[in-house]
C-alpha cells in the first residue's frame, strides 16, 4: 500500500538548481519542489536545443551532447535523446525507437494568437491551424525531429 503524500517524509526543496544556459548567456535554473519529466527522441540534439530555448522558453539544465540534453521550463524537464542515447537502442523485438508520433508536450499560454504568430514570423513548422473546443484553443506545431508541442490558450484566458 502506498502512502499518502504527508505521510511520507518530503523531500528537501530546492530553491535554485543548476546553472543552465539560455541562448548565450549563464542562468541559475530554479527548480519547482516537484517536476514532471518527458523524452523525447531527436534527429539532432542541437537543433532541438537550439528550438526549444530559442522558440518556446525552455532553459538548457545538463548537456551530454551529443547523446542528450536536460531542458526545463517550469515544472517541466524535457530529456532529448539523439541518435547516440541509449533511448534510441533497439528493443528485444528489432523495433527501433523514432522520433515524431502524436504523443506531445503542452504548453498553456495566455494569448494563443500572438503565440502562433510570434512562431509562424519565426519559421516553425505547424501540423494544424487553431481549434477550438470546450476547455479552450489549441494548435500543434513541430520540433526539428517532427515531435508535436501543443501550444494551448485555457477558456476565459
Amino acid at each position: 500500500m502506498q502512502a499518502r503524500r504527508q505521510d511520507r517524509e518530503a523531500p528537501p526543496r530546492r530553491e535554485a538548481g543548476p546553472v543552465g544556459r539560455r541562448g548565450g548567456a549563464v542562468v541559475e535554473v530554479a527548480v519547482p519542489e516537484e517536476r514532471g519529466s518527458v523524452r523525447y527522441l531527436v534527429d539532432d540534439v542541437d537543433a532541438a536545443v537550439a528550438f526549444y530555448t530559442g522558440r518556446l522558453g525552455f532553459v538548457l539544465a545538463a548537456d551530454a551532447r551529443p547523446a542528450l540534453a536536460e531542458l526545463v521550463r517550469g515544472p517541466l524537464r524535457l530529456i532529448l535523446s539523439g541518435p547516440a542515447s541509449t533511448a534510441r537502442r533497439p528493443m528485444p523485438d528489432g523495433r527501433t525507437p523514432a522520433a515524431g508520433g502524436w504523443n506531445r508536450i503542452h504548453l498553456v499560454v495566455d494569448d494563443l494568437d500572438a503565440e502562433a504568430s510570434r512562431l509562424r514570423a519565426a519559421g516553425v513548422a505547424f501540423r494544424n491551424d487553431v481549434l477550438s473546443g470546450p476547455g479552450g484553443r489549441q494548435v500543434l506545431v513541430e520540433d526539428p525531429s517532427g515531435n508535436p508541442v501543443e501550444i494551448f490558450e485555457p477558456a476565459g484566458a
